[in-house]
This record gives C-alpha cells, sequence and structure tokens, in this order.
C-alpha cells in the first residue's frame, strides 16, 4: 500500500501552446547535446592525430558542427521570445509580457541505487520500499510538467521539500550514490550533469519562478483581480529567484549565474511596477492637473525601472545568453513609459489653466516636485502663471513624447520576433498618434519654432513592487522513508554495525541496563555481569526491535512496555552500535568560473541512459568550451484611459468615459486619450 497518492503534472503529450512549446524545447535540448558529442568527439581526434588530411577533414567537420549549434540556440532564442503562448486570451489590449520557460531535465532511475543502498547501509531489504521509491519517482516524473497555477506550484515546493530528507537518506558523504542528475539550460540548451542534490535544487526553484512568472502573464490584465494576480506573481517570482540567488551561489549554469538572476529579478520587479501602474489607470484617469501629474510619475518610474533591466541585459556575461528579443521588449518599455510621462505633464500644463479658485501653493509644490531642475530663468509659480510660457514648457514635453514613440516603433522593427506581436505595434501606433494630434491641436502656425528641450521627469510611485517569498514554497511534508526510522540516526552520513540479536533475560526483574533518550532508545547503564551483556549488548547500542516489534520510533516508556514482562527465559532484542564515521569525501561539485561551467562535465556527453545501472564511468576532460552565443477630443474629458489595442470597445474604462483612440481610429476625436 502506498504513502500517498501522488499528484500529477500536466499531460506531456497535450496540445496546447505552452506544451507544444516546451516539448519543442525538449528536442531542441537533444540536438544539442548531440552536436556538443559530435564536436567534443571531433576535437579529441584533431588532438590526437598527425595526419594532416585527417585534420581537414575534423576541421571542416567542426566548422559543421558549430553552424549547426548556432542554428539550433537561434531556434531556443526564439522559443524564449514566444511570450503570446503565455499571455491571457482574452487580453489584446495590453502590452505583452515575458514569462520564463521551464528548465527540462532527463527522467531519473532512483529504484536500483536506492534498494542497493537501504541494503547496504541500512541492513534492510530494499525491496519491502519499493511503493516509496515509486512514489518519489512519481512526485519527479510530475514535476517535469507541473500545471500553470498554484497547484503546480506547491507540485513543485513539495518536491523540493522532499530533497533534504532523501539527501540526508541516501547521499552519504563518502561514497557515491551513482545517480546523475542532469539539467538543461533554460537559455543556451547546454546540459549540466551532477551527482549531487544541489543542481537538482537549483532548478526546481528556478521553475518555481518560472512557473509564477507564467500565472503573471496568463492573469486577465483587464479586471482589477486579474492585475492583483499578476502583480503577486511577477513580486513571488521575484522572491523565489532572489532565494535561488542567495542559497545557491556556484551553480554552474548560465540561466542560475549571479548575474543572470540579478538580471530576472530586476524584469520580475519591473513587470510587476507595470502591472501596479496598469491598476492605477483600470477605472481611467482623471482629467485633472494633480491626477495627470501623478500619472506621469508613475509612468515615469516604470521607465526607470525598464531602463535598469536594459542596462543589466547588456552587461557582459548576461547580454551572451539573454534573447535579444528580451532587451527590445525592455528598451520599448523603456521608450514607451517615458513618453506617456511626458505626454501627461503636456496634458496637464495645455489642458489647464491656473484660475482664480485654485490652490496655487499646492498646484506649485506639485510642480516643482515633478522636476528635478526647472528652465533657466523659470520658476514653478511663473510657469504656472504665464500662459506662453506654460504653452512653451507643455509642447517641448509632447515633442519628447512624439521623439520616444517614433524611438520606440523603430526599436520595434528591429527585431523579427516582435512582428508576431501585432498588439504592441497597434498600441505603439496608437500611443504616437496620440501625441502628434495633442502637437497638432496646440500648434500655432503664427509662432516662431522653439526647440526648447523639455525637462526630464523626476520618476515616483506610491506603489513600490517588492520581493515577496511565497508561503506555498515552504510544505510540511511526510518522509517517504520514515520507516527506515528517526533521521537524526539512520541517516546516511551516520555509519553503524548490522543489527545483532541479543538474548534479553529478567534477574529479579532487573534487565542489567536502563533506556534513555527519545526515539531510537538507548542503551545506558549496562552492568556488565548481566546476560545480556554476556550476549553482546554494548553500553550506547541503539534497540531498534523488541522480538517481532519494530521500535526505532517509540519512546523508552513504549520500549519498557514491551520488556516489563519478560521473565527467565528472556526475549530478543535487536540493537545496532554506532560506529566512527571516516574522513568524508570530498563532494564533487560544479563551480561556477569565468562565465563557464568548470566542471562542466563531460559526463552528461558521455553518459548513456542505456548504461544508467553504471557505478562509475570515466569520461576525458575536455580541453575548451567554444562559445556558440548569439550576441546578439475633448479637454473637458473628466476621465482618460490608456492606449489600447481594443477594436471592439470593450474595455472597462471604454464605456463610462471617453477614451484613447484605438488602432483602428486615430482620428478619433471624442476623447483626450
Amino acid at each position: 500500500q502506498k504513502l500517498c497518492s501522488c499528484p500529477s503534472g500536466c499531460n506531456p503529450f497535450a496540445q496546447t501552446g505552452r506544451s507544444k512549446l516546451q516539448n519543442t524545447r525538449a528536442s531542441l535540448n537533444q540536438q544539442i547535446i548531440k552536436q556538443m558529442r559530435m564536436r567534443a568527439g571531433a576535437e579529441n581526434l584533431l588532438k590526437a592525430t598527425s595526419n594532416s588530411k585527417v585534420k581537414e577533414m575534423v576541421l571542416l567537420e567542426l566548422s559543421y558542427v558549430n553552424s549547426n549549434l548556432q542554428l539550433l540556440m537561434s531556434e531556443l532564442e526564439g522559443l524564449n521570445s514566444s511570450v503570446e503562448v503565455y499571455q491571457n486570451n482574452q487580453d489584446s489590449a495590453n502590452i505583452p509580457l515575458i514569462a520564463l520557460g521551464l528548465k527540462e531535465t532527463k527522467e531519473v532511475d532512483f529504484s536500483t541505487p536506492f534498494k542497493d543502498f537501504i541494503l547496504e547501509h541500512y541492513s534492510e531489504d530494499g525491496k519491502t520500499f519499493e511503493d516509496e521509491i515509486a512514489d518519489f519517482m512519481d512526485l519527479r516524473q510530475a514535476c517535469r510538467t507541473p500545471s500553470r497555477s498554484e497547484a503546480g506550484v506547491e507540485l513543485l515546493a513539495k518536491y523540493y521539500s522532499h530533497l533534504p530528507l532523501i539527501e540526508s537518506r541516501f547521499f552519504s558523504p563518502t561514497r557515491q550514490t551513482g545517480i546523475f542528475f542532469t539539467w538543461y539550460d533554460s537559455f543556451t540548451g547546454v546540459p549540466l550533469c551532477q551527482q549531487n542534490l544541489s543542481l537538482e535544487k537549483a532548478s526546481i526553484l528556478f521553475n518555481m519562478a518560472a512557473l509564477y512568472s507564467q500565472i503573471g502573464t496568463r492573469a486577465n490584465r483587464q479586471t482589477l483581480t486579474g492585475l492583483e494576480e499578476a502583480v503577486s506573481s511577477f513580486q513571488k517570482a521575484a522572491g523565489v529567484l532572489n532565494n535561488l540567488k542567495e542559497t545557491f551561489t556556484h551553480t554552474p549554469s548560465y540561466d542560475m549565474s549571479p548575474a543572470m538572476l540579478s538580471m530576472l529579478i530586476r524584469l520580475m520587479l519591473a513587470q510587476a511596477q507595470e502591472c501596479l501602474f496598469e491598476k492605477i489607470a483600470l477605472p481611467g484617469i482623471r482629467n485633472q492637473f494633480y491626477s495627470l501629474m501623478k500619472v506621469a510619475q508613475e509612468a515615469a518610474k516604470v521607465s526607470e525601472i525598464y531602463d535598469q533591466v536594459h542596462q543589466c541585459m547588456i552587461q557582459t556575461p548576461v547580454k551572451d545568453n539573454v534573447p535579444f528579443f528580451w532587451s527590445t521588449m525592455s528598451q520599448i518599455k523603456t521608450n514607451h513609459y517615458r513618453s506617456m510621462a511626458h505626454y501627461f505633464v503636456a496634458s496637464a500644463l495645455l489642458d489647464h489653466q491656473l484660475g482664480p479658485g485654485d490652490d496655487e501653493d499646492k498646484q506649485e509644490k506639485t510642480l516643482s516636485q515633478v522636476y528635478d531642475s526647472l528652465p533657466e530663468g523659470c520658476t514653478a509659480l511663473d510657469i504656472l502663471k504665464n500662459k506662453v510660457e506654460r504653452q512653451r514648457i507643455g509642447k517641448a514635453h509632447i515633442r519628447r513624447a512624439i521623439l520616444g514613440h517614433e524611438e520606440a516603433l523603430r526599436i520595434y522593427g528591429l527585431c523579427k520576433n516582435t512582428n508576431n506581436l501585432e498588439v504592441l505595434q497597434e498600441i505603439l501606433k496608437a500611443s504616437h498618434q496620440r501625441s502628434l494630434n495633442k502637437y497638432s491641436e496646440n500648434e500655432n502656425e503664427e509662432e516662431f519654432t522653439d526647440y526648447m528641450e523639455a525637462p526630464d521627469i523626476i520618476s515616483k510611485t506610491e506603489h513600490k513592487a517588492e520581493m515577496e517569498f511565497p508561503a506555498a514554497a515552504k510544505v510540511k511534508v511526510i518522509d517517504f522513508f520514515q520507516r527506515l526510522g528517526p533521521l537524526s540516526v539512520f541517516s546516511a552520513k551516520q555509519r553503524w554495525t548490522a543489527p545483532r540479536t541479543i538474548r534479553v533475560r529478567s534477574d529479579d526483574r532487573d534487565l542489567g541496563f536502563t533506556l534513555k533518550g527519545d526515539s531510537p532508545v538507548q542503551v545506558v547503564s549496562l552492568d556488565p555481569l548481566c546476560a545480556a551483556a554476556a550476549d553482546g549488548l554494548k553500553e550506547g547500542d541503539y534497540i531498534v526491535a523488541v522480538g517481532d516489534t519494530e521500535c526505532k520510533w517509540m519512546s523508552v516508556s513504549d520500549v519498557m512496555r514491551l520488556l516489563k514482562d519478560v521473565d527467565e527465559e528472556g526475549i530478543d532484542i535487536q540493537v545496532v552500535s554506532m560506529m566512527d564515521n571516516s574522513t568524508a569525501m570530498p563532494t564533487k561539485s560544479a563551480t561556477f568560473c569565468g562565465n563557464l561551467p568548470k566542471t562542466y562535465s563531460m559526463i552528461c556527453l558521455a553518459y548513456n541512459e542505456d548504461d544508467k545501472n553504471s557505478k562509475s564511468r570515466k569520461v576525458a576532460k575536455k580541453s575548451s568550451f567554444l562559445s556558440w552565443g548569439l550576441k546578439n477630443k475633448m479637454k473637458s474629458a473628466s476621465t482618460l484611459s490608456l492606449p489600447t489595442a481594443d477594436k471592439a470597445g470593450t474595455l472597462p474604462w471604454n464605456k463610462p468615459c471617453p477614451t484613447f483612440p484605438s488602432s483602428s481610429s486615430y482620428n478619433n476625436d471624442s476623447g483626450l486619450y
């Protein structure tokens, strides 16, 4: 009978866009490892031969293999750029967000190594633990295809919580288990193989963060609930990634290097901040001086954060492996939201005048807080009171908005992967046209052209996105192998003798020893002249069975209850003695060095799935790791809304108030936005 019914993952053969994408990723990973094996063989042959003709043929083969690797990595980059698969099906009016793809892994067979270890180390029949081993293997298999929901996160968290228990039970510091964990880099497809559980733990955390990012991108951002879900998901993704970065500092995988994780954390927080901005704008932006200034600074904050993300993406070594599409999107959003900020400030200055009933001091304070430095010779009060100066600065802001939107559209055209995102193009065009319309409304042909540069807008937000470590990541689990005994004693790092049978007899209700401790109980105060001592019982022995009753988990009172009726004939008990641990063998673990896996084992290249039971594998050390990454009109309108690509006009803010022009109606003059 199994301990529990393990949750299952998604059907890996389901024909959903997300599963197709993940299956393609797995296929590409296999092709990449095949080409790397061929390259490793060719390099070895090149070093071994002195025949010039053979060298010429090998060099030709190497150039062919490296070309194939370049093409395969280009395909993998295309997969990481396929953001449309992860978006909400009903969300056709928001700028797409980026989701992380799940890391792929090979299947692992724990059956034989675990059963052998149970027999050799715990002196128990490994076959009696087949159900527990099967449950654990089913749990890991389900983690390869988690559902895009909280249940999927909980599944990964459950497996992650089991790993320390498994490590304590089966991964001894003095011997190798022969179990190989292989994971593929999410960005390069390069496989990494280790025999310890550090890579397994780190990869599960990465996939947990990836799952949260996919939940965030799937949320319906046309509703308040959906936006709150998106914000929470991206903040949790950032929290998990930060935990990964701080816990596993030497993971030899590009996608989990400190620099890459720092960039991914910033990206998740930037997307959370973007959703917070959309949440502010969802009910509509009031066409009032203070509201427009506030939203302008919120938009400037989003732009600032995306600019920081882009700066991270163009630094070495991140720029060598991050998809060009990601870098393009961060640039587009930096320019787009900065232009929106200038548009909102321009609207506040051009569409509103300081009236006799307005709070002059409050408006002056608001305007001065928007600018880091005012134009030379101007004060905030001068701008507010002087209609000409107000118009002049307002038009300067609208010019910067137009230039920024044009730059965003230019960058959009540079990346082939953005061509599939028609929604993005429509929103960028609608925003650009809105700024052009605003400029034409305030243009006076009799005026001289003024090329004044609008001052920068200070970013400010009342709702800053923060990292959040999810409570769902901490799951209490029951040890699959608790029958082996309390982990404090019966673990892989402890060594003890095989169970010995001792005959215990009572001499005038005296057994000749006393017991102490929690489970398992320990023999103390042993009378060296008693029958049990003569039969081999030692001070400090642990009692693991009394008669036919296992008592590894029993307390002192429970064991004494079993022994209280012992007569002169006695009863057999089983005991084990703790042994001194030998010097621990240093665990071989890959380390990150020079942005390349220092011990990126050729193990994963030489490892054949048909040879799973091999206890040891000797592989040649690879001399070099060639870099093959790609470098890659209504001024009196009461409310305003963000520009959208919604053609049907079904958005919440489209019904009660005038809206931004959609991509299909640039000349609509029914509203300010």
